[in-house]
């Protein structure tokens, strides 16, 4: 009795220590996936997070961030001044001072109508500066900027600007191994064609680069006494009878223009007409008419119709 009840105890023992053995394994394995999954899941939000900081907007590519974007501005503004030459030569200034240069400049220095248009083009990053600064120079009477993202065409062109370089590559070695005067000419032709192309394509990215490069600035400076295109139409009688007389003088205009055409021809062909006309006229009144039986009797009178002749009578 004794004997069993020491093995008794002795498997109870056993067991609680191999239960406890492996309780202790199993939170080491536990807390060792809980430790090494920690690192990953921080590691895979810093990936999340660089992904997100390399595509804004979750549009993914770093090359479409604001700021590496083909985008053409274009701006157009009117400015009313104190003197129009003066804001002139001071927008001159600033344009040159920003890495810009004048595309065009159209003045009209009259007193009572003074006015400049400017075409101003001006690196992309200081657009909105000029066009602040422009705007300060007098009232501002009107603001129009428009913006136009070519990212697309200039990743287009650039795809197609390698491929077409690569199709010249490709032709120039087969025209060096040409070996008779048909291939040499028909591979001429062909790297010529090509190189074309190719010329086109480098034209055209030059374009853009130009235009998403230096931005275009269109500003008018108007005097104080300048009249604008964009004020309404004047109406009452007194309008309504200026745009009459207006037309009527330009239909008169017009038709006089149309005369001073017709008149050289009418000269050379209707005045001979109208002579030889006349001339017939006057031949024909001249010219006696046909001789042909006289209707009149030996002493000029009328001729008398003979006596009606008795009619025949018969035998009693």
């Amino acid at each position: 009795m004794v004997g069993r009840r020491v093995r008794g105890v002795a498997l109870v023992a056993v067991g609680l220590v191999a239960a406890l053995a492996v309780g202790a394994c199993s939170a080491g394995g536990d807390s060792g996936g809980n430790d090494a999954a920690a690192p990953a899941a921080e590691g895979g939000s810093d990936a999340g997070a660089g992904r997100d900081q390399a595509a804004p907007g979750g549009t993914g590519g770093a090359d479409l961030r604001v700021d590496q974007r083909s985008i053409i501005y274009t701006g157009t503004m009117q400015v009313r001044v104190d003197d129009v030459d003066t804001a002139a030569r001071e927008a001159t200034t600033v344009v040159t001072a920003a890495g810009g240069f004048v595309g065009g400049d159209r003045r009209s220095s009259r007193s009572a109508d003074a006015r400049a248009v400017l075409t101003l083009r001006v690196p992309a990053d200081k657009f909105a500066g000029v066009i602040d600064q422009l705007a300060g120079y007098g009232r501002q009477e009107s603001r129009e900027i428009r913006t136009e993202d070519v990212t697309e065409q200039v990743v287009d062109l650039d795809a197609r600007i390698a491929t077409q370089r690569a199709r010249v590559e490709s032709a120039r070695k087969l025209l060096a191994r040409a070996d008779s005067v048909d291939q040499l000419v028909t591979l001429e032709n062909e790297v010529g064609t090509r190189q074309a192309d190719l010329a086109a394509l480098e034209a055209r990215k030059r374009r853009l680069a130009d235009l998403t490069a230096l931005s275009t600035i269109t500003v008018t400076f108007l005097g104080r006494d300048a009249s604008t295109a964009h004020e309404g139409a004047d109406l009452g009688f007194l309008s309504g009878l200026g745009g009459g007389w207006a037309v009527f003088l330009t239909s008169v205009r017009v038709l006089l223009t149309v005369l001073g055409a017709v008149l050289p021809f009418a000269v050379v062909i209707g005045v001979p007409l109208w002579l030889l006309l006349r001339w017939r006229r006057r031949r024909a009144r001249r010219t006696p008419p046909p001789a042909g039986p006289n209707p009149a009797g030996p002493l000029g009178g009328p001729v008398s119709a003979p006596p009606p002749v008795p009619a025949a009578r018969s035998g009693p």
